[in-house]
């Protein structure tokens, strides 16, 4: 489609990314990928650069087409981000090419009778063979990993309690909530390796208040941890631990038993990349559950879960709690290995409780097990034992 073309020299840019160094070395060796650099197109090895805002970010304003689903607010790093779109259905590669060869008017690729000889695809693993280290089955404890000065470990998370009481850190009711919005792209990208550091942006973008309340949560739950009394860390427990032993069947619990987390209440979060920082950064400052009306997507469900936080949906609307409020939800363990539908949950306000009624969808057995030991890591752990 391009060999002979330019895509011109004006606004217009095309910027190409092989999926593989496989695929990039058979372009190589065919002379592909000389014809489209000589068309003006940028060639560049495979990353995520194009998908999270850290290349080819278009100019404010600007029009950007992409063969890959990266179309929702602020992912390509433009404020604002109207006229991104992206869709294999809309722009597959040779409608882009045809685009191109057509100086970046949007051309269907039907109008161009060239797609007859379709080259077959030669894999070659050299490259993986050359560079990639192929260590399964050849771990050595004897050899300690070097980590840089951004590259942390991952707190250590405990396994959930019997009873959990969740604290309202954040309350979003939009339509719908991004994982741009849950956890930042470009700018965070340095703190990856980093889960306490990267962890300070979260939520940054839609509510900047709840990094400070959930981190004061997860201050709370490690001094009860360690043996000390919830309620000195925590004034307001003494009485929320007074209500909770009026509740019916929690008469006799212990409260100084009763693990404390953050929780997020938002009405549809999730939607858009499947990057797990949306949930794990939740986790490793407090963050022990969910509630929402319904899940985005499948991806941010399973990395909630994965990271040992409760998927909660809410029946009904969120009108019994804001935040600053406590959720107290007994025998959550016990309602994991139940049938899900109906969890009793109560909000702790004014010396009264007021059940709210809970459930999540289906899980797993691993998925419970996950969940039930604190995160993936642990269950994982226990699997060794």
């Amino acid at each position: 489609m391009l060999r002979g073309k330019s895509c011109g020299t004006g606004e217009f840019s095309l910027d190409v990314y092989p999926s593989s160094q496989p695929v990039f070395i058979d372009l190589a060796r065919k002379g592909y990928i000389a014809d489209l650099m000589a068309a003006g197109a940028i060639v560049k090895t495979a990353f995520c650069g194009p998908c999270f805002g850290a290349g080819d970010t278009p100019m404010h304003n600007g029009l950007s087409i992409r063969h890959t689903t990266r179309n929702f607010p602020n992912r390509e790093g433009s404020k604002p981000g109207n006229g991104q779109m992206a869709a294999a259905a809309l722009m597959d590669a040779r409608s882009i090419a045809a685009t191109a060869a057509n100086g970046g008017i949007l051309t269907s690729a039907q109008e161009y009778d060239v797609w007859g000889n379709v080259p077959k695809h030669d894999f070659d693993d050299t490259v993986y063979r050359a560079r990639v280290y192929q260590g399964f089955g050849k771990g050595d404890p004897s050899v300690e990993l070097f980590n840089g000065p951004n590259i942390k470990p991952w707190p250590e998370l405990e396994p959930l309690a019997d009873n959990i009481l969740l604290k309202v850190c954040s309350k979003i009711l939009d339509e719908v909530t991004t994982t741009d919005e849950l956890i930042p792209s470009g700018e965070t990208s340095s703190y990856r390796s980093n889960p306490l550091g990267l962890a300070e942006f979260t939520l940054s973008r839609r509510d900047p208040e709840y990094v400070g309340r959930s981190k004061a949560v997860d201050q709370t739950e490690h001094f009860r941890v360690s043996g000390g009394n919830a309620a000195e860390k925590d004034p307001a427990l003494a009485s929320v631990y007074a209500v909770i032993n009026t509740i019916p069947g929690s008469e006799d619990v212990n409260v100084q038993d009763v693990e404390i987390g953050s929780m997020v209440y938002a009405n549809k979060p999730g939607d858009g990349s499947a990057r797990e920082q949306a949930a794990s950064c939740q986790r490793v400052i407090g963050g022990l559950a969910n509630i929402t009306k319904e899940y985005a997507t499948k991806r941010y469900r399973s990395n909630v879960m994965n990271w040992g936080m409760i998927p909660f949906h809410l029946k009904g609307e969120p009108v019994d709690f804001e935040v600053g409020d406590y959720i107290y939800v007994p025998g959550i363990r016990e309602a994991l290995d139940g049938d899900l539908s109906d969890i009793k949950g109560y909000v702790i306000g004014d010396g009264k409780a007021k059940q709210i009624d809970l459930y999540i969808m289906d899980m797993t057995e691993n998925e419970r097990e996950i969940v039930k030991a604190g995160c993936l890591i642990n269950f994982n752990k226990n699997r060794r034992k």
